[in-house]
């Protein structure tokens, strides 16, 4: 499998992990004090890294680190969009559509030079 596939399926992973522990605390956690979630948190955020950090040395054998970036960027707006509409329970906001085509025009000028052969 190439690298950039690798880092793309890791990053997503680490990702899920990440979204976790950052925003599943205010559905799950929200009656408990806000040192409890912290630790909880930061033990899923264990595993988010155990994923990130082997990701982001693999994709750096063949992407800059702000393409890295901004595939992180990408995913995480993915990942985030499914998680506060299903967990959370938010409504689906057309702001995520501009959000998503803004990281599409990043996405274009970090891969011009590859794209663009």
């Amino acid at each position: 499998m190439p690298p950039l596939v690798i880092t793309i399926c890791m990053l997503t992973l680490s990702n899920v992990f990440m979204t976790f522990a950052w925003y599943g605390h205010l559905k799950y956690f929200h009656s408990r004090t806000w040192v409890i979630a912290a630790f909880v948190s930061w033990g899923i955020a264990l595993f988010e890294y155990l994923l990130q950090v082997p990701a982001n040395r693999i994709g750096y054998e063949v992407a800059s680190a702000g393409q890295l970036k901004i595939i992180q960027e990408v995913i995480s707006l993915t990942v985030f969009i499914p998680f506060s509409m299903y967990i959370l329970k938010e409504p689906f906001r057309t702001d995520y559509i501009w959000a998503g085509l803004c990281l599409l025009g990043a996405v274009f000028f970090m891969f011009r030079h590859k794209i663009m052969v």
